[in-house]
C-alpha cells in the first residue's frame, strides 16, 4: 500500500493514458454531481413547501360561525349563530387529551394613539396561548399571561410594524398606548412570518376586550392546535366530531354547512404532503439512478481498461510478477481515479447548489442543499464500486497464462 515505486507506477500509468483516465473519472464525477444537484433541488422543494405552512401552527383547527340556512328544532333559517366563552370552554373540555394549544379570539378594528401618531389596527383579544397558535416570535418583553386575563389588565403586545408606525424610537416596553380611549401598557413586541399584515396586529387579554365591548362574552373564532401525535385521518375525525358537537350545542341542522364552519389544516396538508412525498421519491429515484449509472459506467470502463492491458499483464507475469501484485496494482489505480474524480464531482455539486441559492425561489425551490452524511454515503458507494469494478476483471486477467495474454489483441 505504501510502496513508493508502485505509486509512481500508478501515476505514470495515469499520465500515459490520459483519455482512459478522463473517461473513467468523468463517469464518476458526473454521477456524483448529478446525484448531489438533484437531491439538493429535492430538499429545496421540501424547504419551500414547509415554509409555506409555518406561518401558523400546522396542526390548526379554526372554528367560526355564520347564519343558518336550514330551519331546525323550531328555529327559523337565516339566524345568526354566535360563539361565546362557554362555547370555547365546552369545545376544549370535551376532548382535552387531543388539545395541545387553544385560544378564543375576539377581533375588532380600533383607533390606536401614541403621542401625535395614530391609526386603526386590528385588536385581537386572546389568551396566553395565542403566541403558540400564531407561531409568533417575541422580540422584546413578554406575551399575555393568565393573570392578565383573570384580572382583565390593560396590557398590549404589539406587532413589529405597530412599533415602527407609532412608537418608532426607543424601547416600546412600558410605553402607553390609547386604544379606543383606554390606556394600555405595552408589555411586548412580536414578529410574525406572516409578514407586515400580521405584524400590524395588537393582542390584548380577551377578557379586557370583551369588557370594553360592554361586557360581551362574544368570541369571533376558536383556534385549536391539536396533539401532533394525531395522524391526518385522526385529526380530520376530531374536527368532524367537534363540528357535530357544536352544531348540536347551537341547535344547528347537521346538514347546514354555513352556520358552523370548522376548518382543519390536516385536510390540505394530507394531500399536499402526499404530493411532496411523490415529488421527493421521483427526485430520489432519478438521483439514485444517476448514481447507479455512474457505478455501471465505471465498471464497464474498468473492464475495458483491464482488457486493454492484457498484454501488459502477460509481460508482468512472464518476468515473475505474482497475480496478487497485478490485481493490487489495478485496484489501487482504480481507487485513485475514483477518489479524485469523486471529490471533483462533490465539489462541483456543492458549489452549484451554493450558486443556485434562493435564485429559484419563484419556482418553489428554497435553499437547496444536501447533507454531508448522504454525500459521504454516495461517495463511499462509488469508491467501493470502483474497487469491485477493478478487482473482478483484474482477478480474471491475473489467471490468464502469460503466453495467452501476450497473444491477446
Amino acid at each position: 500500500m505504501f510502496d513508493i515505486d508502485r505509486w509512481q507506477e500508478i501515476f505514470s500509468s495515469i499520465r500515459s493514458n490520459v483519455l482512459r483516465t478522463v473517461l473513467s473519472g468523468f463517469t464518476v464525477a458526473l454521477g456524483l454531481y448529478i446525484f448531489i444537484v438533484l437531491f439538493g433541488i429535492g430538499k429545496g422543494l421540501q424547504n419551500a413547501f414547509q415554509e409555506g405552512f409555518t406561518r401558523d401552527a400546522q396542526n390548526l383547527i379554526s372554528i367560526f360561525t355564520g347564519k343558518t340556512t336550514i330551519a331546525y328544532e323550531g328555529l327559523q333559517a337565516d339566524r345568526q349563530v354566535t360563539l361565546n366563552n362557554s362555547d370555547y370552554n365546552a369545545i376544549v373540555d370535551a376532548h382535552p387529551e387531543k388539545v395541545q394549544y387553544s385560544t378564543p379570539r375576539y377581533s375588532t378594528n380600533l383607533n390606536v394613539k401614541y403621542g401625535k401618531e395614530s391609526g386603526f389596527y386590528q385588536i385581537s383579544g386572546a389568551n396566553d396561548e395565542e403566541v403558540k397558535i400564531e407561531n409568533r416570535q417575541l422580540l422584546n418583553g413578554r406575551f399575555i399571561s393568565p393573570k392578565d386575563i383573570d384580572e382583565k389588565q390593560n396590557v398590549a403586545v404589539i406587532g413589529r410594524m405597530v412599533q415602527r408606525d407609532l412608537i418608532k424610537n426607543g424601547d416600546p416596553v412600558g410605553k402607553e398606548l390609547e386604544i379606543n380611549g383606554s390606556v394600555f401598557k405595552v408589555i411586548g413586541v412580536f414578529s410574525d412570518d406572516g409578514g407586515d399584515w400580521d405584524e400590524r396586529m395588537i393582542s390584548i387579554p380577551i377578557s379586557t376586550l370583551q369588557q370594553m365591548k360592554k361586557g360581551s362574552d362574544t368570541v369571533s373564532t376558536v383556534y385549536i392546535a391539536y396533539d401532533e401525535k394525531l395522524n391526518p385521518e385522526q385529526a380530520l375525525a376530531y374536527s368532524d366530531q367537534l363540528k357535530k358537537e357544536l352544531k348540536a350545542r347551537k341547535k344547528v341542522s347537521p346538514d347546514d354547512e354555513n352556520a358552523v364552519v370548522v376548518r382543519n389544516r390536516a385536510e390540505g396538508l394530507k394531500d399536499s404532503f402526499q404530493f411532496l412525498f411523490v415529488i421527493t421519491m421521483i427526485v430520489g429515484f432519478i438521483g439514485l439512478g444517476t448514481l447507479l449509472a455512474g457505478i455501471i459506467g465505471i465498471s464497464n470502463i474498468m473492464v475495458y481498461i483491464v482488457k486493454e492491458r492484457t498484454q501488459e499483464i502477460g509481460v508482468r507475469k512472464a518476468i515473475g510478477a505474482k497475480p496478487r501484485s497485478i490485481v493490487t496494482l489495478i485496484i489501487q489505480e482504480s481507487i485513485v481515479i475514483t477518489v479524485i474524480s469523486g471529490l471533483i464531482g462533490v465539489a462541483l455539486g456543492v458549489l452549484t447548489l451554493k450558486l443556485i441559492g434562493n435564485s429559484l425561489e419563484e419556482y418553489f425551490i428554497k435553499d437547496p442543499s444536501v447533507g454531508w452524511l448522504l454525500i459521504t454515503a454516495a461517495f463511499i458507494s462509488l469508491v467501493m464500486s470502483g474497487l469491485l469494478a477493478g478487482f473482478v476483471p483484474a482477478y480474471r486477467a491475473s489467471k490468464i497464462k502469460p503466453i495467452e495474454a501476450l497473444r491477446a489483441e
